[in-house]
């Protein structure tokens, strides 16, 4: 398992536009890929989800990839948080 944390830097958090575009970007590997939040976690591929952990500017998440191809999933991840988020 790899994974690593992210400060969400968009100024209304994780909402319906990016968390459908992630759950898209997640659907390209085999991985299993979660976000996690006060000890609460979703699966990236399930936008309302996501949605549900109800992430706000400026909080830390954790995002967590396991799975045959983990590695390159987690890059994409660090990518698209980078630019989206």
């Amino acid at each position: 398992m790899q994974s690593f944390v992210y400060t969400i830097k968009d100024e209304i958090g994780i909402h319906a536009r990016p968390a459908g575009m992630l759950a898209k970007e997640a659907k390209k590997f085999s991985s299993k890929i979660e976000v996690e939040k006060d000890g609460k976690s979703a699966d990236v591929r399930r936008m309302m989800g996501v949605m549900g952990l109800g992430v706000k500017c400026g909080e830390a998440i954790t995002v967590k990839a396991e799975g045959e191809d983990e590695a390159q999933a987690i890059e994409a991840m660090k990518a698209f948080f980078a630019e989206h988020l």
